[in-house]
C-alpha cells in the first residue's frame, strides 16, 4: 500500500469533515462536531470569529454550538486579560472526550427511557395482554438498568483501567 503525501491543510479539512460525519453516530450535530474538530487541531485557542470564518458557519451557528459544546465538557471558553475577547479551547483528551459523549448521550437518552420504563412497571397484570406487555417492558427495563450502570462504571473508571481493559481484550 502506498501513502499519497497530503498538504496540511487538506488533512485538516478532511479531519473536520469526517469528524462531523462521524458525529450523527454518537447523536451530534455535524456542524457542532466540526467545530470542535477544528479546536481540537488548533494549536491555539480561536475566538468565535476565527471558527466562522474558518469554517464558514454563520454567527449564530457558532454562538449556539459553542455552547452546546460549552454544556457537553467538550470545549472551553478562557478569557485572557490582555484580549477583549473570548477564546476557546477544546478538550483533547481522547478518554475526556468519549467520557462526556457518554455522560451526555445517558443524560438525554437513556436517563428519559429508564424513566418510562420505570413508570410502566407499575401497570397492573389483569389480562393476558397486559402479561405479555409487563413480561415485555420488565425485560427491557432490567436491561437498560443494567446499561445505565455499566455506563455510570465506565464513566468513573480511571482511564488506565479502560486501557489496560483494551489492551487485554486485543489478540
Amino acid at each position: 500500500m502506498t501513502l499519497d503525501f497530503m498538504e496540511i491543510q487538506e488533512g485538516k479539512q478532511k479531519f473536520i469533515e469526517a469528524w462531523g460525519r462521524l458525529a450523527g453516530s454518537w447523536s451530534i450535530p455535524p456542524a457542532m462536531a466540526q467545530m470542535h474538530a477544528l479546536l481540537m487541531i488548533s494549536p491555539e485557542p480561536l475566538t468565535a470569529d476565527q471558527i466562522k470564518e474558518a469554517l464558514e458557519f454563520s454567527t449564530g451557528n457558532v454562538s449556539m454550538n459553542l455552547r452546546a459544546l460549552m454544556e457537553w465538557g467538550l470545549v472551553y471558553r478562557e478569557t485572557r486579560p490582555s484580549e477583549r475577547k473570548d477564546v476557546f479551547v477544546a478538550e483533547r483528551d481522547m478518554w475526556k472526550v468519549a467520557r462526556q459523549i457518554i455522560i451526555n448521550r445517558k443524560k438525554r437518552e437513556l436517563e428519559p427511557m429508564l424513566q418510562i420504563l420505570d413508570e410502566l412497571a407499575c401497570v397492573q397484570e389483569k389480562c393476558p395482554h397486559s402479561e405479555h406487555f409487563c413480561n415485555v417492558i420488565q425485560d427491557i427495563r432490567k436491561s437498560s438498568h443494567k446499561a445505565n450502570q455499566t455506563l455510570d462504571s465506565l464513566t468513573k473508571a480511571e482511564p488506565n483501567w479502560i486501557h489496560g481493559l483494551f489492551l487485554r481484550m486485543m489478540p
